[in-house]
Parts: structure tokens; sequence; C-alpha cells
């Protein structure tokens, strides 16, 4: 009786008390749909690190880690939902991976004080810290990759691409829509023609934008797409035995996943990337120590390595560097979310700390501020080798035409301000 009685008495008073200390990261996941190919190895690698960090560190500033999964299918209800159910849990930060989500969390998360981290995707002008105060976009966004692919074609035509034919397949989408704009005043500076080709959700169905492809004859195609849609497009793309290495898709488009059901007719395929590739890093010498051989993974641990694993382990590192930014801000390591926040907008990553990460040269430098939430739009090319089956770099990091991008952020957040009653300032 007396041992029944200490237990109803633990079991309440840890009902009436704090939580024990932990800091919650969710993860708005899909494992399922046609988009599953592409979300699962993002999601291991960003559950991994976290995981990683938790075994070989004990956690961050002595607090462990714990991952809050959600399974979204890409869906943006259920994305939804996801944010609803987790959010009380003292979640941190979210990274829906979905624009779509992203778009309706916006406000949800402003109101809720959350961080949300978009990385390389959702509403570009959230780079405007002074306006989107809860949202972060570091270090790259769409329209950053529309010039990053303009500026590619570009280098490899002595600068002049005037009275060129670029067409842009696009998933239609929020997310395939982002970059028209920006392709649309680039268009304009520079002189080419711009031909838009929609895809519909799914993307299995393309035989007539690719028909209209070699109809016309477009000097070079951009992709926008994700899941099922890239391997479809590729391999249309080797149907009409377009050149490949005229075609170079957006970093959401260039996994080996889109690339290796095409074999041997997808070499030379282009994509942009805004961090490095393979796993020949020493932090994946402790990955595989301390996660994958321990059992521990988040996965079945065959994707370390891969492009959408580097991405996804790439947004949890940049997490876990905002929390210790956060800690020492707050000087507390059981923060908050809007404690979160701050920490976030003062992080900086400098290649020192990349390489005391174990990861050297990973991606570009880059400081946040209340203006600058988005990074200073570095990115680089990559290229497939099919008979090596990898990816790799061919270009060094080079930056997005900020003049036309910095016009587009601040046109796109006023009006956003304007429309919400948001009055855009600093602290």
């Amino acid at each position: 009786m007396r041992k029944m009685f200490m237990t109803a008495a633990l079991g309440a008073a840890l009902a009436a008390g704090p939580a024990l200390a932990e800091l919650v990261v969710p993860d708005l996941s899909y494992r399922t749909g046609p988009y599953g190919a592409n979300g699962i190895p993002f999601s291991d690698g960003y559950q991994d690190y976290f995981t990683l960090v938790n075994e070989r560190d004990g956690g961050v500033g002595g607090e462990k880690i714990r991952i809050a999964e959600c399974e979204t299918g890409y869906n943006t209800e259920k994305g939804v939902e996801c944010y609803e159910a987790t959010k009380d849990e003292g979640s941190l930060v979210y990274q829906p991976l979905s624009t779509g989500i992203t778009y309706q969390l916006i406000p949800k998360t402003a109101a809720d004080g959350i961080p949300m981290h978009t990385m390389g995707y959702g509403r570009t002008s959230a780079k405007n810290g002074a306006v989107f105060r809860n949202v972060f976009n570091y270090p790259a966004n769409y329209w950053d990759g529309a010039s990053h692919a303009i500026t590619h074609i570009l280098n490899e035509n002595d600068g002049d691409i005037s009275g060129r034919k670029i067409a842009l397949v696009y998933h239609n989408s929020a997310y395939g829509k982002e970059p028209i704009r920006t392709l649309e005043e680039l268009a304009k500076k520079h002189g080419f023609e711009l031909m838009l080709l929609p895809v519909d959700h799914p993307g299995q169905e393309q035989k007539s934008q690719w028909l209209q492809i070699r109809r016309e004859k477009p000097d070079n195609v951009i992709m926008w797409g994700w899941g099922v849609m890239n391997q479809v497009a590729i391999q249309e793309a080797v149907n009409i035995r377009y050149p490949m290495d005229q075609f170079i898709g957006i970093w959401w488009s260039g996994s080996e996943n889109d690339v290796k059901a095409a074999g041997d007719g997808a070499d030379g395929y282009k994509a942009l990337t805004f961090h490095n590739l393979g796993d020949d890093y020493p932090l994946y010498d402790d990955m595989r120590k301390y996660v994958v051989d321990a059992g521990k993974a988040a996965g079945a641990g065959d994707q370390v390595g891969s492009v959408l694993y580097n991405r996804g382990m790439y947004a949890a590192m940049l997490a876990v560097e905002a929390i210790k930014t956060a800690q020492e801000l707050a000087g507390t390591s059981n923060i908050t979310s809007e404690q979160m926040r701050d920490g976030m907008e003062a992080l900086e990553i400098t290649e020192a700390k990349m390489a005391a990460l174990g990861l050297p040269a990973f991606g570009p430098e880059f400081k946040v501020t209340c203006e600058n939430h988005g990074g200073d739009g570095y990115g680089a090319v990559s290229q497939w080798d099919a008979a090596a089956g990898e990816y790799k770099l061919i270009t060094d990091y080079y930056q997005s035409d900020q003049e036309v991008i910095g016009k587009l952020v601040a046109e796109d957040s006023a009006a956003y301000a304007e429309e919400n009653g948001i009055t855009p300032g600093c602290d």
C-alpha cells in the first residue's frame, strides 16, 4: 500500500509540476505518398543529427533534444494539423519542408511566438525579418536559386544570353510558382525569352510539356520539381534527347532519386545546391559510430551522405547552432521558443565553426540579422556523373543578383505588411 501511495503521489507531483527539461524539435515529415522518396532522406538526416548530438554530446548545453515526428504526406491541411498537435509541447522551431504548409503557418507561428526555418523554400520575401519576425530562410532562398540558374547560363555563354529561349518546367503549386517573378525580371534584364510550362500534382503526366519542348527547342530548361515529378521530367528529357548539360534543376530537383531511374541517359544533368555533397567529412565518422552502427538511426541508415540526407543534417546542424546561440543569449539551457527565435536571429556561421563541427567547407558563411533572415544568397551548381553514381560540384559558390532580388524582397514584404497590418521594425 505504501509503495502504491508513493507511486501515485509521484505521478501527481509530476503532473502538477513542470516537465523534465528537454528541447523539443518537431519533424513535420512525409515518408509516404508521391513525395516520400524525397521526404525520407531529409527526415533521416534531420533526426540523425539531433540523435548524434544527444548520444555523443549529451544534448545541447546539457539538455537532450526530443524529436516530435508528425507525418504530413506533403499535404498542407495535414501539415497544419501536425503543427496544432505539437506546438504546445514546448516546440522550439518548425521545418515544414513544404512551401504550401509554410504559407499557412506564417501567421500561426507569428501569433504563437514560434520560429520557423524554411531553408531554401517557402515565402522568399520572409528574408525581410523586419516584417517576418518569426520566419527564417537562410542560407539561400528560391529567388536566389532562380538567379543562380541564370548566372550559370550566362557564365556558359560569355555573359550574353539575349535572344535565348529558356523554359521553366514547374510544379503547379505555390512552390513551383515562386521563381516566376524573379525569372521575368531577369528576362527583362538579360533579354532572354521565358517559356512557362506548369506540371500538375504529382507530376506523373508530362508528355504534352515535353512535346512542346521538342517542338519549340528552348536553349535551356530550368526545373522546379519535387518527388516523382523530377524522375518523370528527367526521363521525358531523355526520351526526346534533350541535352542534359542544358537542363538544370533547383536544389529540390537534384537528388539521386531523381536521376537513377533514367540510367546513363541522365548523365550530365545539373542541379543547384547551397551545401556540399557526399560523406567525406569527419562528422560522418561520428554519425556512423554513435547513430547508424549503434542502431539509433531514424531510418535504415542507407541514406547517409545522399544529397537530401545531407540537407536534412545541415538543417539540424543550423538548428543546434541556433540553440547554442539562444542559450548563451538567454543565460539558460532550457530555452523557450521566443528565446530560440532570438538565437536564430543572432546566428553566425563561419568556416571555422563548420570545421570545428567536422563539416569543413560544407556550406557558405553567413550572418543573420533582423533585416536579413535569409543569408547572402550564395549557391553552387552540381552535375550528375552517371558512371560514378554521384553528383559533383562543378562551380564555386557564387552570389545571386542582389540588385534584382533585393528589390523584389522589399516590394513583396511591404505588400504583405500592408495587407496584414504589420508595422515593420527591428528591436
